[in-house]
């Protein structure tokens, strides 16, 4: 049990690392996307050619598949993008307003009662995103790209419950991270232009940190995550992810000094996104009692 929590502690830690490494690699947004996901898909499309079990899959759920992970690569632009026109913390904590949209989009595509106090606890997160945004300007770019990574990061949450129902796991993240780089790819063409870009090659230094991007805080997390299941409920597996932002912010704070680049409004805000989270744990742990 010791084993399982470092192992799920562990992948924690290296999600929040995925926003401490988009601000060291030097590329844009949707470059270091693009990258991130053709390390990632060839990491673990080369698992597969050695693996033994072979998953026969139909057109529609590999049209499924393709389509969340379009969502992701989406997802994943805007995040980075955030971190770029802001700072990582800036970054999580405009993410964290995925609550709101979770709690907004369940009920229509899972076809489930509205839970108002889950709404109640995602527009608390969404007023601490607010504060953060009226009194300090000079990250309005970051918070908009971060509001629409929560709400890209909520869609693919709700959209994958029915696809991990029927499918494992490690098909899924192979599949879907194929869609993402294939979407990714296809938008270059006009997302470049539309925000001034242009072709960017990775240098020395930025391969390195895309391949730990893609090795470490990708395919290993995952399997850290799926063995930490084995002895874990994922019910303290979702809970104890909660923590990502905590960690990413206090590894910014650490390597970058972020703290000087923010003023007060950002530690208010971050207030209240933490105490929807933990309004949130005590009411999933006493929905858990009864």
């Amino acid at each position: 049990m010791k084993k399982a929590f470092l192992q799920l502690h562990t992948a924690i830690l290296l999600a929040g690392v995925t926003g401490v490494l988009g601000r060291l690699i030097h590329l844009n947004e949707a470059w270091l996307v693009f990258y991130r996901l053709l390390f990632t898909v060839a990491i673990l499309w080369g698992l597969y050619a050695f693996s033994k079990t072979k998953t026969p899959l139909n057109g529609r759920a590999i049209r499924t598949m393709l389509g969340i992970g379009a969502v992701v690569g989406l997802h994943w632009v805007s995040f980075y993008g955030s971190i770029k026109y802001a700072n990582v913390s800036v970054a999580l904590v405009a993410f964290s307003s995925l609550g709101f949209f979770s709690a907004i989009l369940e009920p229509f595509l899972l076809r489930k009662p509205l839970s108002w106090i889950e709404l109640a606890l995602g527009l608390l997160a969404v007023l601490g995103v607010a504060l953060i945004f009226h009194f300090d300007t000079r990250y309005e770019k970051g918070i908009l790209f971060g509001g629409v990574s929560a709400f890209l990061g909520a869609l693919f949450t709700v959209l994958n419950k029915k696809v991990m129902e029927r499918h494992d796991a490690e098909t899924v993240t192979r599949w879907e991270m194929t869609g993402g780089l294939l979407t990714v790819t296809l938008i270059l063409p006009f997302y470049l232009p539309l925000f001034g870009l242009g072709l960017e090659w990775p240098s020395f230094s930025d391969i390195g940190w895309l391949i730990l991007l893609a090795w470490c805080c990708t395919v290993w997390a995952f399997k850290l995550s799926l063995r930490a299941l084995e002895k874990i409920s994922p019910f303290t597996v979702n809970l104890s992810y909660n923590l990502e932002p905590l960690y990413g912010i206090l590894l910014a704070f650490a390597l970058f000094q972020e703290n000087r680049e923010v003023q007060g409004s950002f530690y208010l805000g971050s207030s209240l996104i933490l105490l929807a989270i933990v309004l949130q744990m005590v009411k999933v742990f006493a929905e858990k009692k009864r």
